[in-house]
């Protein structure tokens, strides 16, 4: 299956717990965790402009592959 690219912004990052959430163009949420963050640095801006991927984890959709543009 492919899963395509989608765009969106940091709009949450609690760099102590780890979690995220980054809102799509298309204004739909979606949490993250730090180790999704594909440069390794398990940190990044809110305000940051990414891409990402959707999967399904515990029932509902989670960003990951997340890379900032």
């Amino acid at each position: 299956m492919i899963v395509s690219l989608i765009m969106g912004t940091v709009i949450e990052f609690d760099v102590h717990v780890g979690l995220g959430k980054v809102r799509a163009d298309d204004d739909r949420d979606f949490m993250f965790h730090c180790a999704e963050i594909v440069d390794g640095s398990r940190d990044i801006a809110v305000g940051a402009r990414v891409t990402f991927r959707l999967v399904t984890k515990f029932g509902r959709e989670e960003a990951f592959a997340v890379t900032a543009c």
